[in-house]
């Protein structure tokens, strides 16, 4: 066993109190136990990885080679404790801070914070955003501790392994992008998601994928509502249509209901010249009445058409609530009105 053992425990005479915090040694595995592995790196004293360290503890074998962190605490038997795990991810995060470039982004979680900005690691590399390229919506710094968040590289020291980065310059420019993506797709009739963030009394604002919009109250639903809050919910996403387009003033209006016919329309639509309705009388007018079937639709009766006397008023043929049977005279081109005539 012991030549297949490659290692020389006098190649770097050292105590334990040489060992640094943080730092990253070579070493080898020189025991196995139930809770882990004795790990010799180089030293007088022998560190250990737990068995939790491990991705697969089954596979590893006295004589292995790998790298491993020192955490800088001990163990019951005063052994240090290092972590191979820890290792590989500073080694991986390191490798992506040296491929990154000003203008590359990255993604990264943030440790802590200070009055000047926020603070990260990514590998080997200190990163920090300053506080002027943090999102504006946010006043205090502690809401990003422990959040993951995108920016884009600024500043690059590898004498010094740091990056200095922005996260409000990017979401700047996915904005610029999704905005310029959107108008130039953009037309009336067209079908877009949108998430609903805010809702008010008389309408709701909803985000095209980075462009805002807005929602009238009176384009949400064929029915009569009190407010949007009865059909739609913040924070769930909808299929809009476009109805209203000003790249001018990058105002963009949509509508819910716009989806589907209007039911008054459909309504109309299965009428048949040939067929006599009964209907309601709901609304009396100088003129005429208007009438509501049992369908949904409603239309007008003229005077002239409820009587062949020319001195009649409509209020001494039919009033209010009154039921009365119908037949279709005349129906518009766009389906939007229908006339009828007394039966």
């Amino acid at each position: 066993m012991e030549d297949n053992i490659k290692f020389n425990l006098n190649a770097i005479e050292q105590t334990l109190a040489d060992y640094k915090k943080n730092s990253i040694y070579d070493g080898v595995v020189i025991a196995k136990r139930e809770d882990g592995v004795i790990f010799n790196i180089g030293g007088k004293s022998d560190a250990f990885i737990r068995k939790e360290d491990f991705k697969n503890y089954n596979d590893i074998k006295i004589g292995d080679r790998f790298k491993a962190l020192v955490l800088g605490t001990k163990t019951e038997d005063g052994m240090i404790e290092v972590s191979k795990s820890d290792a590989e991810d500073i080694i991986s995060g390191s490798i992506k801070a040296e491929a990154l470039k000003v203008g590359s982004t990255f993604i990264f979680v943030v440790n802590s914070y200070n009055d000047y900005g926020l603070i990260s690691k990514l590998g080997a590399y200190k990163i920090f955003i300053p506080k002027e390229q943090i999102d504006t919506k946010i006043h205090h710094m502690g809401y990003y501790k422990t959040k993951q968040l995108e920016a884009i590289v600024l500043e690059i020291n590898k004498d010094k392994k740091e990056i200095v980065a922005s996260v409000r310059m990017l979401k700047e420019q996915i904005k610029e992008n999704a905005e310029n993506l959107f108008w130039n797709a953009a037309f009336l009739g067209k079908k877009v998601v949108g998430k609903v963030v805010k809702i008010m009394p008389y309408g709701a604002f909803v985000d095209l994928n980075g462009v805002d919009a807005f929602i009238h109250i009176s384009d949400v639903s064929y029915k009569r509502i009190k407010n949007p809050n009865e059909v739609l919910c913040v924070g769930n996403e909808y299929e809009f249509r476009i109805i209203k387009l000003d790249q001018a003033t990058k105002k963009v209006s949509v509508g819910l209901k716009q989806n589907n016919e209007d039911p008054k329309i459909t309504a109309i639509k299965s009428l048949k010249f040939s067929e006599v309705y009964e209907g309601e009388v709901i609304k009396i007018l100088p003129f005429g009445a208007i009438i509501l079937l049992e369908n949904g639709a409603q239309g007008l009766l003229h005077v002239s058409d409820a009587t062949q006397k020319n001195d009649k008023r409509i209020y001494e043929i039919v009033k209010l609530n009154d039921k009365v049977k119908v037949g279709v005279k005349s129906i518009s081109d766009d389906n939007t009105k229908v006339n009828f005539w007394l039966y």
